[in-house]
Order: structure tokens, then C-alpha cells, then sequence
């Protein structure tokens, strides 16, 4: 059973994402249809990453239909400009009529904040996104955004891991209901770290997949990427063991 958390529109977006960050095309090709084949229901690309034209067909050759997986791309701020010609390019590549959500890679300048909002509200309001978000954003920016046009973003992706977590800015964005993703969070964790050696020690697991399990536990949406199956594989096995309120503690104390 893959863990959802449901989004302001009701949409239910899967904990467990397969990011594809750095993944050349062919690599990205497979690494999506190994995703898949594992029980992967959530692929995330982004126009920076080049390789959307690859995960759209990893998911259009993998069997598993379009509305099961929740596919989300990301808008480079060079191209607010031109957001919708962006998203639509996108699209092509991706071969869909629509994206689950879409993201503003990082924040624009100050004067196109709000304006590349209202293009990411006007793609959700032609179905052409079914929900919209940001990336990298501060509370205070997405206030900006939900002030300037009543549309709080969905999601903010940030950079989230043991080392490198913050539980007021987490609950700075549950108070807003906007669902955070993180990124980086085995990048930017020493796995040799002896806190999370002995926890998955004593589990029989890997450390990586005490820290991923460590951001289900806290609801954090979850974005590994690997190019190699087993791994893969092993970064969405995370429901066969438990971490304890102890365990969960001694982690959140890494930071």
C-alpha cells in the first residue's frame, strides 16, 4: 500500500517519489521504468533536468496507467516569462496532457513573484496542472503568493534531511497547509553517521533507509534517486520495520 498524503485539492500525492535530478536521458529512461516496475507511483522531473521527454516515456512503456502516477515537473525561474509556453513544452516532451504538479524551481525575482504565480494558477485552472506549487520558497514568500491571488501553493519542495531540518519551518508550513517535499536528504546525510548505523543495525536495514523512513515518520514527501535497480528498490522498501518515538528523536537530534 503506497502512503499518500492528501493535497488542498483532494489530490492524493504518494510519500514515496522517484526523483531523476542528474539522470542522463537513457539512464533516466530506465531508472523510471525500474521505479515503476518496483511500485513507485510518484516520478519527479523538472525543465532544468532535460530528461523529460524520458521519464514521459518510462511511464507511457511501463503498463501502469497515466492517472496512477503522480508525475510533477518544475519551471525554471529564467523561463517565468514564458511559463505556459514552458508548460506546454513540457507536456510535449512528457507525452501528457497534463502534469499532477507543477513547481517553481526556485524563486524569481522579486517583481515576477506574484505575476509566475497567476501563470501556474491560470495552467491549474485550464487543467493543463492539476495542482500547483513552489520550490525553494520561504513562508513568507508563499504568503506573498496566497495574499496577492487567495491560491496557496500545494507544495513546497526544499532541501530536508537529519542534518539539515528545521521544526518550526515545518510547522510554519503545516499551519499554512502547504505539504512539504524534500530533496537532498541522503545527499546531504553522513550515512557513517554511528546514530543511524546502530538504528539500522538493529533492524537489519541500511541507513539510507532508516533517514528515509525518518521523513515518513515526520510526513515529509520523500524524493530518492538512484540509477541502480537494487537501490531503487531498496529506498521504497521502507514499511517493513518500525522506528521508535526514541529512534525518531535521536535523528531530529542530528541536526
Amino acid at each position: 500500500m503506497t502512503r499518500t498524503v492528501n493535497l488542498p485539492g483532494g489530490t492524493a500525492l504518494p510519500l514515496i517519489g522517484f526523483g531523476t535530478w542528474q539522470l542522463e536521458p537513457k539512464t533516466a529512461y530506465e531508472s523510471v521504468r525500474a521505479a515503476l516496475d518496483i511500485g513507485y507511483r510518484h516520478v519527479d522531473t523538472a525543465t532544468l533536468y532535460q530528461n523529460e521527454a524520458d521519464v514521459g516515456r518510462a511511464v507511457m512503456d511501463s503498463g501502469v496507467g497515466r492517472e496512477e502516477v503522480f508525475v510533477t515537473t518544475k519551471l525554471r525561474p529564467q523561463d517565468a516569462r514564458h511559463a505556459r509556453r514552458t508548460l506546454e513544452s513540457s507536456l510535449r516532451l512528457l507525452g501528457t496532457d497534463y502534469v499532477d504538479l507543477w513547481l517553481i524551481h526556485w524563486p524569481t525575482g522579486e517583481d515576477e513573484l506574484v505575476p509566475t504565480w497567476r501563470d501556474l494558477v491560470s495552467a491549474k485552472e485550464a487543467g493543463l496542472a492539476r495542482n500547483v506549487g513552489v520550490s525553494n520558497y520561504s513562508p513568507a514568500q508563499i504568503d506573498l503568493l496566497a495574499e496577492a491571488t487567495g491560491q496557496r501553493p500545494a507544495v513546497n519542495q526544499i532541501p530536508w534531511s537529519p542534518a539539515q531540518h528545521d521544526p518550526a519551518l515545518l510547522d510554519e508550513h503545516r499551519r499554512r497547509g502547504v505539504v512539504v517535499e524534500g530533496y537532498s536528504g541522503l545527499k546531504n546525510t553522513d550515512l557513517r553517521d554511528p546514530v543511524l548505523t546502530e538504528i539500522a543495525q538493529r533492524y537489519g536495514v541500511t541507513a539510507a533507509q532508516v533517514v528515509l523512513r525518518w521523513h515518513l515518520e515526520h510526513d515529509i514527501v520523500i524524493l530518492p534517486r538512484s540509477a541502480r535497480r537494487e537501490r531503487i528498490a531498496a529506498n521504497f522498501d521502507l514499511e517493513g520495520f518500525d522506528l521508535t518515538k526514541e529512534d525518531v528523536a535521536a535523528i531530529d537530534a542530528l541536526a
